[in-house]
């Protein structure tokens, strides 16, 4: 069953940010904050894991946001209003978990992670919870989801890496300020690996911060999103094994082993740059072939 692209938007100005809306009304249906589907787009793609960004269960569609980093996630992102993806599966992993907390709850989110903070920002927002929020980017151009995050937010830091827009810098500081000034029930991280390590170091308990309950979520490699291929398996720091598809995506972020995770994560680094390649040179043999025809 193909799901059609209902809208396509372009997030930012970097050029490789991309919001769609699909329909899919059996996965809007059971979608809930903290859900993913695994997309592939025609019969030679690749199986992509993406966190459901939102959902409306009366249009019966889920939105999900694409940030271009190798040849599958290109490929997608070419594809337009009125195309077809051949394959969405889901919902999969775990709804977050939703009560009301005694203290305010702290969103990080960085790049693309940003989309995912919002309905679990706005679930526990629903549920009378103080939400927080600090967003990350390297610039102003990679930051997405602004107005969204604000609307589910009590309090909004932007931090980016060059000063182009809020704070200079990394999202840690001004979460180490938050944690020294106010008693914090929940750290929840979502977005790159490297950035929710540092989230865990500074909410572990180390030094002269108290430690915070935290979540991160894992976007990891996956093939068929329910733990038999073992593709998404992550080392906890008590020399166990879990699975992000299954025990996910959002797991407590102080038994991950995140040295191990950032070495898995980077070990098709060299495939997925020569595919990416190949793939940018088909579509500028075919733009070519197009003009000469015409």
């Amino acid at each position: 069953m193909p799901y059609e692209i209902l809208e396509k938007i372009e997030l930012g100005t970097s050029g490789t940010i991309f919001e769609m809306v699909l329909k899919t009304p059996l996965i809007a249906k059971k979608s809930y904050a903290g859900n993913f589907v695994l997309i592939r787009v025609n019969e030679a793609g690749e199986r992509i894991p993406l966190t459901i960004a939102d959902y409306d269960r009366e249009k019966g569609t889920i939105t999900i946001v694409i940030q271009v980093v190798g040849k599958s996630t290109k490929l997608l992102c070419n594809q337009n209003v009125g195309d077809e993806i051949l394959d969405v599966v889901g919902p999969l992993g775990n709804r977050i978990h939703i009560e009301k907390y005694e203290h305010p709850i702290v969103f990080v989110g960085g790049g693309v992670g940003i989309a995912p903070c919002y309905p679990q920002a706005r679930e526990l927002k629903e549920a009378g919870n103080k939400i927080i929020t600090i967003l990350g980017a390297r610039s102003k151009g990679l930051l997405i989801w602004k107005d969204r995050i604000d609307s589910v937010s009590d309090e909004l830091i932007i931090t980016t890496d060059d000063g182009s827009e809020g704070i200079k810098g990394v999202v840690t500081a001004p979460l180490k300020e938050i944690i020294k000034a106010k008693k914090i029930s929940l750290v929840i991280a979502i977005g790159p690996l490297i950035m929710m390590k540092y989230v865990v170091l500074t909410t572990n308990g180390s030094g002269d911060l108290p430690k915070v309950k935290t979540f991160v979520s894992l976007n990891t490699i996956m093939i068929d999103g329910t733990g038999m291929c073992g593709s998404c398996r992550f080392s906890t720091l008590d020399s166990g094994v879990q699975f992000a598809c299954v025990d996910g995506p959002d797991v407590d972020g102080h038994i991950v082993d995140f040295d191990n995770l950032l070495k898995r994560a980077d070990r098709f680094l060299e495939q997925e740059k020569h595919s990416l390649e190949c793939y940018d040179e088909e579509c500028r043999a075919l733009e070519k072939y197009k003009r000469e025809l015409t």
